[in-house]
């Protein structure tokens, strides 16, 4: 009984001592990153606000990429550096170049600027895993322990943009190996996301809410909610394949990165004047605001807008994929959701929710994601998108050095990483 006693013992002061030693770090790494955080999202907001009121901006296009590449050599970054090297810090001993954040932060901010297709999450991703590498390296943290504290600053950054401490905390912890949850980092990764979310709330004072008109959960909205689901999860597999085909067949024809960034920037151009518009330029959150908020969605809004995402990564803008795929999915599902019954608000909000889930693998953090965003009464229907969506997207996903473990049609481990 004694010898029980002791062990009760010698466990509680284990888990004392790890609070002790992980939670101040995860502190400090939420209000740095949370600042840092709220910094960004006003640079990509006012960029924007700048770039809507003066339309000259537009035809920097062919330019900009090319400056993102100068940057980028300037700062002796690779550039295809971003979320896959992130990922594979959390996995290896691979370090996270300080000067990513800064790179990234910039370059970011410029293709707003100029209007190029890209979100803000693998920013946050990139950013907050350098800025945590960084305070790892002050806080003369070993070697095998800096991986916690990177997974804290990519939940911070995540968190920070989008007002989403429960989904970003999971997120990071569930994308760089699928079929592995790292349940020791729960703790200071969710401490440190909702640091930052405060942080960044204090300093640019919203949150990304939408609501959502009541439909009561019947039977039939939750078949219907299946075929809408399935239908993102194979749009998901085009939408990859598209981003990354579409980058390798430019690093083959246009092996000069200067020449690539000109030539697929003058593309873009091409494509913004073609369409008469401004809608498929910068992330496109917007848009998704209205189609949840039920507005009429053209039919080929999603076709454009996986096409000027795809052009853009290409050509070396920097960013990320995730609100891109949240325009994608969101047009999609207000277009195809009626053909199925639906409302096209309630529609557009699973099509958000399941194409994010089909592209990144991640179905609990696409579900905590859909409850904090929209709330928790359609908490069925986005368990059944995120649950279909992982399982029909495949193998596919945006990061190419994120690990599946698991099979998802069975239990056999796999070990490979998404197409």
């Amino acid at each position: 009984m004694k010898e029980k006693t002791k062990d009760i013992v010698r466990q509680a002061a284990a888990y004392a001592f790890a609070a002790v030693r992980w939670l101040p770090a995860a502190v400090l790494i939420g209000l740095v990153c949370g600042a840092v955080g709220a910094a960004f999202h006003h640079g990509i907001r006012l960029a924007s606000a700048y770039r809507a009121g003066h339309d000259w901006v537009i035809f920097l296009l062919p330019v900009g990429a090319a400056v993102i590449t100068l940057l980028y050599r300037a700062l002796r970054l690779a550039p295809d550096v971003g979320t896959n090297l992130v990922l594979e810090a959390v996995r290896s001993e691979k370090q996270v170049p300080p000067a990513l954040a800064p790179a990234m932060f910039i370059a970011t901010v410029l293709t707003q600027f100029v209007g190029g297709s890209a979100g803000r999450e693998g920013a946050a991703l990139q950013i907050g895993g350098s800025l945590a590498g960084g305070i790892a390296r002050l806080l003369r943290i070993r070697e095998e322990n800096r991986h916690l504290l990177i997974l804290c600053g990519m939940a911070a950054v995540f968190s920070a943009l989008f007002g989403t401490p429960v989904g970003a905390a999971v997120f990071v912890l569930e994308v760089a190996s699928v079929g592995r949850f790292l349940y020791s980092a729960l703790v200071p990764t969710l401490c440190a996301s909702l640091t930052a979310a405060e942080v960044a709330r204090l300093l640019q004072g919203e949150v990304m809410r939408m609501a959502l008109p009541h439909a009561p959960i019947t039977a039939v909205l939750t078949l219907q909610t299946a075929a809408l689901a399935i239908a993102c999860a194979i749009l998901s597999i085009v939408f990859c394949v598209a981003v990354h085909r579409t980058g390798h067949l430019a690093e083959r024809f246009l092996k000069n990165p200067y020449l690539r960034a000109v030539v697929l920037g003058a593309a873009l151009l091409g494509l913004t004047l073609l369409s008469g518009g401004r809608s498929f330029n910068g992330a496109g959150m917007d848009f998704v605001e209205r189609a949840v908020a039920g507005e009429a969605v053209p039919w080929y809004a999603f076709v454009l807008k996986l096409v000027f995402t795809a052009v853009t990564l290409a050509a070396g803008y920097k960013g990320g994929e995730i609100v891109p795929t949240f325009f994608v999915g969101a047009a999609f599902g207000a277009v195809a959701g009626p053909l199925v019954g639906l409302p096209a608000s309630y529609a557009a909000a699973i099509g958000m929710v399941g194409m994010f889930c089909g592209v990144v693998n991640c179905p609990f953090a696409a579900l905590f994601l859909a409850i904090e965003i929209f709330g928790g009464e359609y908490l069925l229907p986005f368990a059944v998108t995120c649950a279909l969506c992982y399982v029909f997207s495949g193998y596919f996903g945006l990061y190419s050095s994120q690990q599946i473990l698991r099979s998802k049609v069975g239990s056999e481990l796999i070990d490979r990483n998404a197409i």
